[in-house]
This record gives C-alpha cells, structure tokens and sequence, in this order.
C-alpha cells in the first residue's frame, strides 16, 4: 500500500482523489494547501483526511506526492519534498521556465536522491518526441488553439478584442520559455514539449484564439533525423473548472496506475 499525498485541492485534485479512492493499493494520506487558507482545502478533503501547509506537518510520511496545484505549489512545496527524499509527480511543467526553480528543484532532488516527474498532461506524441531527440531534432512547433473565453485574463485581452471574434487570430509567437512564463494557466504543455524536445529557447509556439473552436485544441509538428510527425488532440475541459484539461486529469491518475504494473510501456 503507497501512501499518497497531492498537493492542491481544485478540479485536478478532486479528481485524483476520486481516482485513488477507487484503488486498493495507494491510500490517500494528505493535502497540502496555501498556508492562510487551509479551510478552502477542508472544504474539499474526504473524510477525515489531514491537511497540512507543509510535507512535513503531515502526520503521515508520504511515499509520493502528486503537485495539482499549479505553478504556485510546485514552487512553494516542490525543493522540501526532494530534498525529503520524496518523489514528486506534477503537471506545473511551465513552471519549470523559470532556470532558477529548474536548478533549485533538480539541486533538491539530488540531495534527496529522488526524482521530479512531469505528467503528459493535456498533449501526447512526448515519448515519440524523446526518443527523436536522440537522434537529433531540426524543428519542433506547436499551436495552441482555444476559444475566445477560455484566454481571459492573460495577455491576449491586450493584443485582441476577445469580444468582437469573427475569425482566427494568433495573439502570440515566440519561445516555450516566453509563452510559459507569459500564459501559465493555459501554455503548460509548451513546456512539457520543451522538456521532452529541443529545450524551451528551441521550441517554437504560436497562439491562437478562435471563435470556431469548441474544445482545446493542441497541434503538434515535429522534424527530424528521424522523419516527421504531426499530432492534433482536440481535448475538453474538466466540467467544474473550463481552465483545467481532463487529460491532464487523467494523465496524473494514469501515472499512478502505471506504478502497479509489473509490466508496462516505458
């Protein structure tokens, strides 16, 4: 039995929650919350499950932690729980644009001699890109195309009339590592690419708000020694949270299944 504690508790964590409540080989044995606002976490806990602000203030050591919670809570809490000598599973990847939390959090998992994982989250085709890698890669390019409501509150209200669509627009072109850092609720998968490819100063991105669109769209180009290959995933959000993927959901509560299998894809 894997004890398992995840940090955050909005659409992503409710709904690994639900996942290992269903299993009968991990138990879940915390949530770490934003200290100040604990009784939000409570608010959502099963049971009599504890809450914390800190791995440490668990009662119950963890075997791993599952990050939920975005940016915020794998730079708050990721370095104490390598360091720890805890494997940590996220799907912040953007937030690893930032070279200073990149260092800060690799530098702890190599004090506590474990490792930080990042889920495939929203976007696939990331092991065929890995394994291109090797063999050097020419162009990566993804497009990210959504609609006009799902980029409030980022920078595309600045450079277009969300209001007033009545086609396609690309509201950014740039790097992984800028579009990461610019968009961090709705361009994570730029940097799992980045990560999985040619590095985030390498990784072309292009933005798009579409009025015709209906569900996230994520498109994928890839070039190199290897050949060529093109994805699309056309992918819909979580019904209680239209920022949060249901991918991504499922992919974290996948990465947990897969440690059970003695045998599985690697």
């Amino acid at each position: 039995m894997k004890h398992v504690a995840i940090i955050g508790y909005g659409a992503i964590a409710r709904y690994v929650m639900t996942a290992i409540a269903e299993r009968d080989t991990v138990t879940l044995c915390g949530i770490i919350g934003r200290a100040g606002r604990l009784e939000d976490a409570r608010a959502c806990a099963p049971g009599a499950i504890a809450i914390a602000d800190s791995v440490g203030d668990l009662p119950q050591r963890p075997d791993l932690v599952l990050d939920c919670a975005g940016h915020a809570g794998l730079r708050e809490h990721g370095p104490d729980i390598l360091a720890g000598g805890i494997d940590l599973y996220s799907v912040s990847a953007g937030a690893l644009a930032d070279a200073d939390l990149y260092r800060d959090l690799s530098d702890a998992a190599r004090r506590g001699g474990t490792a930080l994982r990042i889920v495939s989250g929203a976007i696939g085709g990331l092991d065929i890109l890995s394994a291109a890698r090797q063999g050097g890669l020419t162009r990566v390019i993804y497009r990210g195309r959504k609609p006009p409501a799902s980029w409030r509150g980022t920078p595309a209200e600045d450079r277009i009339d969300l209001d007033a669509q009545s086609e396609a627009q690309v509201h950014f072109r740039g790097t992984a590592r800028q579009a990461a850092a610019l968009y961090p609720k709705n361009a994570n998968v730029t940097a799992s690419i980045a990560l999985a490819g040619i590095g985030f100063d390498e990784t072309e991105v292009e933005l798009i708000s579409d009025p015709a669109c209906r569900e996230n769209r994520h498109e994928l180009a890839v070039e190199g020694a290897f050949g060529s290959f093109a994805i699309q995933i056309s992918g819909r959000a979580m019904p209680d949270n239209p920022k949060s993927s249901a991918l991504t959901a499922m992919s974290m509560v996948d990465t947990l299944a897969r440690l059970e299998d003695a045998i599985r894809i690697a």
